[in-house]
């Protein structure tokens, strides 16, 4: 497909996403549509209301979950090296998670437990159906959320403070939630993960990411940390207060140890470096990061009707998307875009992420407004929506 957009209708994006702006919605944002050689960015708003700051095409994000992707893409880069397998038991290097106990149910106190069934694949922690994640209920609501946060555990936007063998040794003292490959959890999979990696690589997860993702792709202004030359860039996070109103959120705070699940800093154009990447079936002009097999497992749906009747998430979540390994996958139309087979992801803090292959398109949405409600999310969907009018073929 080799149109661009309407350039009158691309206007319609500036207008939506001003008004949104203008109504103290968010502070401001980046919004970029790309197709083909046709990229549209607005950027929009105040990067930091109190400093005056302007939002601009280059300000830096914490774009918290969208790390989930990445991750994604680092183990599959050594799965083509054979230096981990798909179906192979992580305990190979990971031998804490040997001889895991599972919850008898999610209702048992957390030394209740039975045997796994089996042992935990890297497969299992790509799809997130590894038996252990967030439970999508309110804290307190089941034993074991108490034992995970008493850990320091707990899933959240901003990475954990521990070194990644402490953090492992930790987790190995929670037992799992779920038998492996039962159901679908959210999130804790991509940290196990960023262990894993590391190991496997023989090097620190931060640096492997950089010298095989970030540094080929051009992604200079990616990572887990911000120099002090590059801080003036760095968007300020805000929350909503009980009015609605905009107020400094403390949980945007630099991140401050890298993770497989969120931490990552980033701006538009990195993020579309990455994207493109995969967009690309693994290449990015001329370099590439995965072969074109790899990029079809990683973004086709793994879940069965069966782990995604069991697995709560956002209310409709499963009639339109399936998951990949660190995304998510359209399997049903719902509006203009995305169509299926479309894949992505989203942050906590006010992020968004989709690659639409059937119309060669990328769209990313960047804000710093702590998600607080799935309703958050649509500001991003209304941005898909304008980018979806603007295809002009």
């Amino acid at each position: 497909m080799s149109g661009g957009f309407s350039a009158p209708r691309l206007g319609l994006i500036h207008e939506g996403m001003s008004a949104r702006v203008e109504s103290g919605e968010v502070a401001g944002l980046v919004a970029l549509a790309a197709r083909g050689s046709d990229v549209h960015v607005e950027a929009l708003g105040m990067s930091d209301l109190a400093a005056g700051a302007k939002m601009s095409r280059d300000t830096i994000f914490r774009i918290a979950s969208m790390t989930k992707p990445i991750t994604a893409v680092a183990a599959m880069i050594l799965v083509e090296e054979t230096r981990l397998r798909l179906d192979e038991p992580v305990t190979r290097l990971l031998p804490e998670l040997a001889d895991r106990k599972v919850l008898r149910s999610l209702n048992s106190e957390p030394d209740d437990t039975v045997p796994a069934n089996r042992p935990i694949t890297l497969r299992d922690l790509l799809t997130f159906t590894f038996g252990f994640g967030a439970t999508m209920s309110p804290p307190g609501t089941y034993p074991i959320q108490k034992r995970v946060a008493d850990a320091g555990l707990g899933p959240g936007p901003n990475p954990s403070p521990l070194s990644p063998d402490d953090w492992i040794e930790r987790f190995a003292g929670l037992p799992l939630m779920h038998q492996p490959g039962e159901r679908w959890m959210y999130h804790t999979g991509s940290d196990v993960l960023a262990v894993l990696i590391a190991r496997a690589a023989e090097m620190p997860f931060d640096q492997f990411l950089a010298e095989r993702i970030f540094t080929p792709l051009g992604m200079k202004d990616t990572g887990f940390a911000i120099p002090d030359a590059k801080r003036a860039r760095l968007a300020r996070c805000y929350e909503r207060d009980e009015d609605g109103k905009l107020k400094v959120s403390p949980m945007g705070l630099d991140a401050v140890n890298s993770a497989g699940s969120t931490g990552l800093l980033s701006t538009a154009d990195d993020y579309l470096a990455f994207a493109r990447m995969l967009l690309g079936n693994g290449r990015l002009g001329k370099t590439r990061i995965l072969s074109r097999p790899s990029v079809e497992l990683m973004t086709m749906d793994h879940l069965t009707p069966a782990q995604k009747a069991l697995s709560p998430f956002a209310p409709g979540f499963w009639d339109l998307n399936g998951w990949g390994f660190g995304v998510s996958v359209v399997t049903r139309r719902n509006g203009l875009g995305p169509m299926p087979g479309s894949y992505g992801w989203d942050g906590g803090f006010g992020t968004s992420w989709r690659n639409d292959p059937p119309e060669a398109m990328t769209s990313i949405f960047l804000s710093q407004r702590m998600m607080q409600s799935p309703d958050d999310l649509a500001i991003a969907t209304d941005f898909l929506t304008l980018a979806y009018q603007a295809i002009d073929d």
